[in-house]
C-alpha cells in the first residue's frame, strides 16, 4: 500500500470514516485537506494532488464524498488512484450505492473493507480456505454441494480444504443445502380486526428482527442473536385493493403505502437483536367484505445480517500462497440474507 492512511469525507470537509495504514503521518494533517481544496476552487484550478507541507493528498469525488488518501513519500500516484476506485467499486457492490448515509449505516463493514484486496484479481494467487460445518462441537451436513471448476476437489474430501486458483473477475466458489430446521430470524404475527364494515387498523410491533404485522395488528419478535444487527429491514404488508386514506405512526423506521402494488412498506435500516417497535396503520375501506374475497396474500421481509451464519458454516482460515509480486491479503465477511423470507397472515 502506497499510501499512509485513506479518509472518506462528506461535502464539508468532515472525516465520516478512515483507516491509519502506517502510521508516519499524524492524521490531524487531514484537517489541512478542505482548506486547501477551498483555496483552488475559488483559484479555478483543482489540483488532483495537493500538499501541505510535506503532506500529499491524492483524492478523488464520488456523489457527495471525497475520498483521500495522504503520503509524505515519493509514491506510485497510479497505484493509489487505482485503490481509491477499488474502494469505490467494492463499496458499491456491498451498498448498491456509494453515498453518506450508506458509510454511516454500514460503518463496521466499511472499515474492514479498507484492508480488503480482491482476491479474485489475482489470478496467479493459489487460495486455500478450510471450511468448518458446525460450532461447539456440532457437525452441520451439507447436501447438494456444488463448487467452481477452480476448486481442487480432492483436498476437500480429505480434509474439507478449499484449494483453487481464483478465475478472473467475480465467481460462486461453493453452494450447498441444508434440512436443519432454522428458527425464522423475524418472525411475524399478525391480528385483524374490524371497526363497523369501513375500516381496518393494522398494528405491527417488532421485536429484535422480527416484527408484528397484522391486519390490526402486528407483533413481531426477533429471534436471533442480541450482539448481532439486521441492516435495510424491509417489511411489506399485502392491503385490501380498495383501501384509502392511509395513516401511519411508527416508533422506529418510516413506513409508506405503494397503493400500485397494494402494499404498506415498512423501512428499519438498522435493527439490533432484541428490541421491539411498532408501527400503527389505518385505512379505510369501502367495503370489509371485498377484503374477504380477496384472500390474504402472505407477508414478505428482506434484510441482511453482517457477520451471522445461519447454517454455522465457518471458514477456520485462509491462506494464500502468491509467487509473483502481488499483495493479497486474506479476508472474510459473513452475510445472512433474507431470501425469499414469506409469513403467513392469521385468519
Amino acid at each position: 500500500m502506497s499510501a499512509s492512511a485513506v479518509f472518506v469525507l462528506d461535502l464539508k470537509g468532515k472525516v465520516l470514516i478512515c483507516r491509519n495504514y502506517k502510521g508516519d503521518v499524524d492524521m490531524s494533517e487531514i484537517d489541512h485537506f478542505f482548506t486547501l481544496l477551498m483555496q483552488q476552487e475559488e483559484e479555478g484550478l483543482v489540483c488532483p494532488v495537493m500538499s501541505h507541507g510535506n503532506v500529499h493528498f491524492l483524492w478523488i469525488k464520488h456523489s457527495n464524498l471525497y475520498l483521500v488518501a495522504t503520503t509524505n513519500k515519493n509514491s506510485n500516484a497510479s497505484l493509489v488512484y487505482a485503490f481509491l476506485y477499488k474502494l469505490v467499486e467494492v463499496f458499491t457492490e456491498y451498498f448498491k450505492e456509494l453515498e453518506e448515509e450508506s458509510i454511516q449505516d454500514n460503518f463496521v463493514v466499511v472499515y474492514e473493507l479498507h484492508v480488503c484486496v480482491c482476491v479474485r484479481a489475482c489470478a496467479c494467487a493459489c487460495v486455500h480456505v478450510c471450511v468448518c460445518a458446525g460450532d461447539k462441537g456440532k457437525s452441520v451436513a451439507m447436501e447438494d454441494v456444488k463448487f467452481h471448476q477452480c476448486v481442487r476437489l480432492s483436498r476437500f474430501e480429505s480434509d474439507r480444504t478449499i484449494s483453487f486458483i481464483p478465475p478472473d473477475g467475480e465467481s460462486e466458489l461453493m453452494s450447498y443445502r441444508i434440512n436443519t430446521h432454522v428458527k425464522p430470524l423475524i418472525w411475524i404475527e399478525s391480528v385483524i380486526e374490524k371497526f363497523s364494515h369501513s375500516r381496518v387498523e393494522i398494528m405491527y410491533m417488532k421485536t429484535d428482527l422480527i416484527q408484528s404485522l397484522s391486519f390490526s395488528l402486528f407483533q413481531a419478535k426477533g429471534q436471533f442473536k442480541k450482539q448481532s444487527v439486521a441492516n435495510n429491514v424491509e417489511i411489506r404488508v399485502p392491503v385490501p385493493s380498495d383501501a384509502d386514506s392511509p395513516k401511519f405512526k411508527t416508533s422506529t423506521g418510516h413506513a409508506k403505502y405503494v397503493p400500485e402494488k397494494n402494499l404498506v412498506v415498512w423501512s428499519i435500516k438498522s435493527f439490533p437483536g432484541g428490541k421491539e417497535f411498532l408501527m400503527r396503520a389505518h385505512f379505510g375501506l369501502p367495503s370489509v367484505e371485498n377484503h374477504e374475497l380477496e384472500g390474504r396474500p402472505p407477508i414478505t421481509v428482506r434484510f441482511e445480517i453482517p457477520y451471522f451464519t445461519v447454517s454455522g458454516i465457518q471458514v477456520r482460515y485462509m491462506k494464500i500462497i502468491e509467487k509473483s509480486g502481488y499483495q493479497a491479503l486474506p479476508w472474510v465477511c459473513y452475510i445472512t440474507q433474507s431470501g425469499d423470507y414469506q409469513l403467513r397472515t392469521n385468519s
